[in-house]
């Protein structure tokens, strides 16, 4: 952010079709968003069928967590905690930084400047690790109904290319075309989960799955790593509180439903799962199943027609997953550029549709280095085939996962001191309660993460990339921190401004109106 510059009221464009309009281009576009478009574009990021088809056989043949639906009923009760601290951060601070600005306001400039750091990769890699299964289950398309051999990665890159011409354009498109997705894909889900619960497998319409004893073992605390990046979504709704109308009111309600969508969304179709199957055979069955468990499923329930459509709208979420998180890293880069952390030009929104654009570009620009990277690798004789888009998919999943579970963790700790220094500690005692016990199941959450995360990306006990992945996230934090210590030490006013969004803009204006 270049601070101290006069504002004109003249716009101009440079060659890329990014406006610069002076004060004006630093902002994004209000009122373009809804409490659905909201909702949608949120609830996108989760890619649900992605969840049930991957996380869940996974947890449950992996490590051997009968008692998954009540794992999802836990993370839910301790996210709804994160999210009643959260709601009421958004009433009081309205950036597309979300986390790193609402870090800023309360931990200050330094530390908001370590957490955008942070934000930035693990959404970047989340999304990144989108396209490497994505491509992966398209290229199987192509071989089953086609007949055709296609490299993984070369609809990867397509999406890529697709992915970030989408971000160019205006949100309320993306919204639509991530709410129809959304939607086919949820309906199929839930008559899947009524076909099960109504024709329930051999051992009946059992609850045994929400029994507290079918938690105990070893994997409970790595299921808890593997099972809260299924959430990871309802969170971004912040990020897009400048361009809904009363943000105040809509990013809280939004949160709140999202929460609590997908918390019954998952336990029941989990739920379904093991009904289907019954709760005994269910670890069996997805040890022998794998990633096929859900097709397996519905194939003998619904039929293998329904199947089929199935795995294409598992191509589709996943799609709109990308959109989503595309979206949210355009925005995270804008903000920070409009901030002083990335250049000037990160800052500036798109003449034609007010997107971040250059942001959007940035995105870009990352997902085709690293997928290019990982096609790469593919020439090398592993002896698997898959290895490298399934390391895509697995190592940037879980480095993305721990990262944002990090930032929701220090985000309830900036809530806590935030209220406490305005002297609200009193009036929000309740709310800050509610922050403390989710900053304590976070922190147990991102210490198991990193504890086992050889077992999250199956690495061996022994590996290095155990220390180095989740490094990936420490050495973004220590960047980010030393990054906002050298801006405070050489432009302590830029330093004054991290986190404040469009409201340093507004005070500048104010300012320069007095003279």
């Amino acid at each position: 952010m270049t601070t101290g510059s006069s504002r004109t009221t003249s716009p101009s464009t440079d060659s890329g079709g990014i406006s610069t309009f002076k004060g004006q281009d630093r902002a994004l576009r209000a009122d373009r968003l809804g409490t659905t478009g909201l909702l949608l574009s949120v609830l996108a990021a989760t890619a649900p069928l992605m969840v049930v088809a991957g996380v869940m056989p996974t947890t449950f043949g992996v490590m051997g967590i009968v008692g998954q639906p009540l794992l999802f009923v836990i993370l839910g009760v301790v996210l709804a905690l994160f999210s009643v601290g959260y709601a009421e951060m958004s009433r009081h601070v309205h950036n597309a930084g979300a986390f790193y600005a609402y870090i800023s306001r309360g931990l200050g400039g330094t530390a908001g400047s370590g957490a955008a750091l942070v934000a930035l990769v693990a959404y970047s890699a989340l999304q990144v690790g989108i396209y490497g299964i994505f491509g992966f289950e398209v290229s199987g398309l192509f071989a089953t109904y086609l007949e055709i051999e296609l490299a993984w990665w070369i609809p990867a890159l397509l999406a890529v290319l697709f992915v970030g011409a989408l971000g160019w354009l205006k949100i309320d498109l993306n919204a639509r075309l991530l709410g129809v997705l959304l939607l086919i894909e949820v309906a199929l889900v839930v008559i899947f989960d009524v076909a099960a619960l109504g024709d329930p497998g051999p051992e009946g319409l059992s609850l045994h799955a929400f029994n507290p004893d079918t938690l105990s073992g070893a994997g409970i605390g790595t299921a808890l790593c593997f099972c809260v990046a299924a959430f990871l979504g309802f969170e971004q709704a912040p990020v897009y509180a400048e361009e809904t109308s009363r943000p105040h009111v809509l990013v809280p309600r939004v949160m709140f439903l999202a929460i609590g969508g997908i918390a019954v969304f998952y336990t029941v179709s989990c739920w379904a799962i093991t009904v289907a199957t019954g709760p005994d055979a269910v670890v069996g069955t997805a040890q022998e199943q794998s990633a096929g468990m859900l097709f397996f499923l519905t194939e003998g329930v619904l039929g293998e027609t329904f199947t089929d459509v199935l795995h294409v709208l598992f191509v589709t979420g996943m799609f709109a997953a990308m959109v989503s998180f595309h979206n949210v890293v355009a925005r995270y880069a804008f903000a920070m550029g409009r901030e002083g952390l990335l250049p000037a030009a990160f800052g500036r929104t798109s003449s034609a549709s007010g997107a971040p654009g250059t942001g959007s570009l940035l995105q870009t620009v990352i997902a085709l280095v690293v997928v290019a990277a990982f096609a790469l690798a593919d020439d090398k004789p592993t002896g698997d085939p898959t290895a490298a888009v399934l390391h895509l998919f697995t190592w940037m999943g879980n480095v993305g996962a721990l990262g944002v579970t990090l930032l929701m963790a220090i985000a309830s700790v900036s809530v806590v001191v935030f209220f406490v220094r305005r002297g609200a500690a009193g009036s929000q005692f309740w709310r800050l309660a509610a922050a403390g016990l989710a900053t304590i199941a976070l922190l147990f959450i991102v210490v198991y993460t990193v504890k086992d995360f050889d077992v999250l990306v199956g690495s061996g006990p022994g590996s290095s990339l155990n220390w180095i992945l989740p490094g990936i996230i420490a050495l973004a934090l220590v960047v980010g921190l030393v990054q906002g210590l050298v801006l405070r030490s050489r432009n302590p006013e830029a330093h004054a401004r991290i986190g404040l969004g469009n409201e340093a803009f507004q005070l500048e204006k104010a300012a320069e109106t007095s003279h």
